[in-house]
C-alpha cells in the first residue's frame, strides 16, 4: 500500500512554492540523469557546468547506480526491510522503494524532502507492493526529531532502518551542523540500523570550479567537501567494506562504473 503524509498537497499551494527563475538542485540533477522534470534555467546552468566539468554527469549517473547497489546489499545481506530516504530528489528509474521491494516485497520506505517540485511528483513515488508500504514526508532535514516522529507512522523505529542521505548534505553549509543533523537522525534509530551517504567531493579543480559556478547561479548553494569530511559522518559506526571510497568503487557489480574516476565518495556504516 502507499500513503500520502504530506503537510500540504494542494496543487495550487505546490505551484506557488516552485521558483522557476533560479536553478534548483533536484531539477538540475534530474537533467543530468536524463529525466524530464526541469526548466530552462536548470538546463542552462547544467550546460554551463558541462562545459566547465563534464565529469559531473558521470557523478550523477554513478551515484544513482550506487543507490541501487547499496539498497540491494542492505536487503540481501543485512536483512534490512525499512528505509528512510532523506533528500530523495525527483523520481527517476530504480528509486529506493523499487530496488528494495523487488527483492523484499514487504519493505517499507519513507521518502523525505521539502522541495515543492518533489512534492508535486510525490504520487509517482507513492507506489508500493501490496505487502509493503511507501510514504512521502514533506519535511525539513533541519528538524530531525520531527522527521523521525512522522516517519514512525510508517516505519517501526524499534527495528533496524537504513538512513539514506545521498547528494544532500552539501546543502548544509556548516560541516559541524551537517554532522550534528546526521547524529540526531541516527540517535532515533536502533542498533543494527545503517547510514548510507554519497556526495560530490572537492577532489579536483574541475569539481571545485563546477561547484563555484552552480553556487553563483542564484541556486541554494551546494558545498563540496573533502574525503576526510565525508568519512567523518560515519564516526561511531562500523564501516562496511570497502569503507569510504569513490562511488563506482563501492561493491562494483561489473557495470563498468568501477573504471570511472569520479569526484564523489560514498560509504555505508552500521550502528552498533
Amino acid at each position: 500500500m502507499s500513503e500520502d503524509i504530506t503537510q500540504d498537497s494542494s496543487g495550487f499551494a505546490i505551484r506557488a512554492r516552485i521558483d522557476t527563475t533560479k536553478p534548483h538542485s533536484a531539477r538540475f540533477w534530474n537533467y543530468f540523469v536524463g529525466g524530464k522534470d526541469h526548466y530552462e534555467v536548470d538546463r542552462e546552468i547544467g550546460d554551463q557546468i558541462k562545459g566547465i566539468f563534464p565529469g559531473l554527469v558521470d557523478v550523477a549517473h554513478t551515484s544513482r547506480r550506487f543507490l541501487g547497489r547499496a539498497v540491494q546489499y542492505l536487503v540481501d545481506e543485512q536483512g534490512v526491510r525499512q528505509f528512510l530516504d532523506v533528500g530523495t530528489g525527483l523520481p527517476t528509474a530504480d528509486n529506493t522503494h523499487e530496488v528494495a521491494q523487488r527483492v523484499a516485497p514487504d519493505a517499507r520506505i519513507v521518502y523525505v524532502d521539502n522541495d515543492p517540485i518533489v512534492l508535486a511528483h510525490a504520487n509517482a513515488l507513492l507506489t508500493s507492493t501490496p505487502e509493503g508500504r511507501t510514504a512521502y514526508l514533506d519535511a525539513d532535514l533541519y528538524d530531525p526529531e520531527a522527521v523521525l516522529r512522522t516517519a514512525a507512522g510508517t516505519l517501526d523505529l524499534s527495528r533496524p532502518v537504513a538512513l539514506m542521505i545521498l547528494n544532500t548534505l552539501g546543502h548544509v553549509s556548516d560541516y559541524g551542523q551537517a554532522r550534528d543533523l546526521v547524529r540526531r537522525l541516527l540517535a532515533g534509530l536502533p542498533s543494527g540500523s545503517h547510514l548510507v551517504i554519497s556526495d560530490s567531493t572537492a577532489t579536483s579543480e574541475g569539481m571545485i570550479a563546477a561547484s563555484n559556478a552552480y553556487n553563483s547561479s542564484g541556486a541554494v548553494p551546494y558545498h563540496v567537501r573533502s574525503v576526510e569530511e565525508i568519512t567523518g559522518f560515519f564516526d561511531g559506526l562500523e564501516l562496511v567494506e570497502p569503507g569510504v571510497v569513490r562511488v563506482p568503487e563501492w561493491r562494483p557489480d561489473g557495470d563498468g562504473d568501477d573504471a570511472a574516476a569520479v569526484d564523489a565518495y560514498c560509504g555505508v556504516g552500521r550502528k552498533p
